[in-house]
């Protein structure tokens, strides 16, 4: 018996090759209100060619812990669009922001208060890598590929790993590296980690919002090609509790126009310094169950006390080696989970890093979600 949860592509293919008679198909995705993705189609009547063109949509937060039975209505107002990896042809995928009928930002809209703090600090031109560590499940929600009902072999071969026994799911992650650059997201690479069916991908350098844009429209691949191999996806940070294995991260890197340029290095111990300050105000950001990752040990700093070092994957904030030697460069923040929400890390530190503005606080922002 076939299994039920792969997709039949090849069955499929004969269908997505039909003449679609000039229409187009978006599929609008957003973040609903437990920080996963969801997403819906419609067609329109012909090739979108900029973000004006795009018409604002809505769906039922009641059903996405968004809204109240009563009062349901969500309205999607689109802020990125890209090519369709899946549909291919002129179909695309349409990112949007979710707003109240009152029109205020959904209280889960956290790119609304992040976009105000990049505007404002646009001549900083900040840059970020984001580097998201995931790990793959079955659809028994048995890590991928371990021996069911046990163990691997102790970790040690699997980060970079080749070959069997060291590897598994490889044919996932290059399907997703090419969906990634064919709709054109800044996927600068990928490796295995630490632990085995532990992955990692890189998106950036991405200049402000722009950040947090791609890296949800990456997971969204992630997710739609997974579904295609009856593959889970969990960015839980750490996904096993007992034995000796790696958690999982999203370490954020991070440079402003005066870091890059020679002399840069006061910049970036300027910058460390306001986030040494900040540190509690960031942890409450950086992804639910953090404190079961962050714990000084398996490549962590203790998330109670901050720490800067050269080198130091230990420390909060890690300075590259060739950063340190050079004079100028970015600082890589440790402390993310791989469960962030992209807008609250990278909105809050253009706040630390660059000054807050009137009419935006990043560190209320987790508050609000619980208002």
């Amino acid at each position: 018996m076939s299994d039920v949860s792969i997709e039949k592509t090849q069955i499929l293919q004969k269908y997505l090759d039909l003449d679609q008679r000039g229409r187009i198909i978006a599929e609008y995705i957003w973040v609903d209100g437990t920080g996963h993705l969801r997403s819906k189609g419609r067609t329109l009547k012909k090739a979108i060619t900029s973000l004006d063109q795009l018409p604002e949509w809505n769906f039922d937060g009641s059903s996405t812990n968004q809204a109240p039975g009563n009062d349901s209505d969500i309205y999607l107002k689109p802020c990125a669009y890209y090519p369709d990896p899946f549909r291919r042809g002129d179909n695309i995928v349409v990112l949007a922001e979710c707003y109240n009928n009152d029109g205020t930002p959904n209280k889960f809209n956290h790119r609304h208060e992040a976009a105000k703090l990049f505007a404002a600090h646009k001549d900083e031109e900040i840059w970020f890598g984001l580097e998201q560590e995931y790990t793959l499940f079955d659809m028994y929600d048995d890590v991928y590929g371990w021996p069911r009902g046990g163990f691997p072999a102790p970790q040690g071969p699997y980060y970079c790993g080749v070959g069997a026994g060291k590897v598994y799911a490889r044919d996932v992650i290059e399907a997703h590296y090419r969906a990634c650059l064919y709709a054109g997201i800044e996927l600068s690479g990928i490796n295995a980690e630490v632990m085995p069916s532990q992955w990692e991908f890189q998106v950036g350098p991405c200049t402000g919002i722009d950040m947090g844009d791609q890296l949800w429209v990456a997971r969204y691949f992630l997710h739609r090609v997974a579904e295609e191999f009856g593959v889970k996806i969990s960015f839980h940070p750490k996904p096993l509790k007992e034995g000796d294995w790696n958690g999982a991260g999203c370490h954020t890197n991070v440079s402003t126009k005066n870091m890059r340029a020679p002399g840069g290095m006061k910049y970036i111990d300027a910058a460390i310094e306001k986030l040494s300050k900040r540190h509690a105000e960031h942890i409450r950001l950086y992804g639910a169950d953090n404190e079961q990752r962050l714990t000084g040990r398996h490549e962590t700093a203790s998330m109670t006390n901050f720490c800067a070092g050269v080198a130091n994957r230990g420390a909060s904030i890690r300075i590259p080696r060739s950063v340190a030697k050079e004079g100028f460069g970015y600082f890589e923040d440790r402390r993310p989970a791989s469960n962030i929400d992209p807008y609250l890390v990278t909105g809050i530190m253009c706040e630390t890093v660059c000054g807050a503005i009137e009419n935006a606080d990043m560190s209320k922002e987790f508050d609000r979600e619980s208002s």
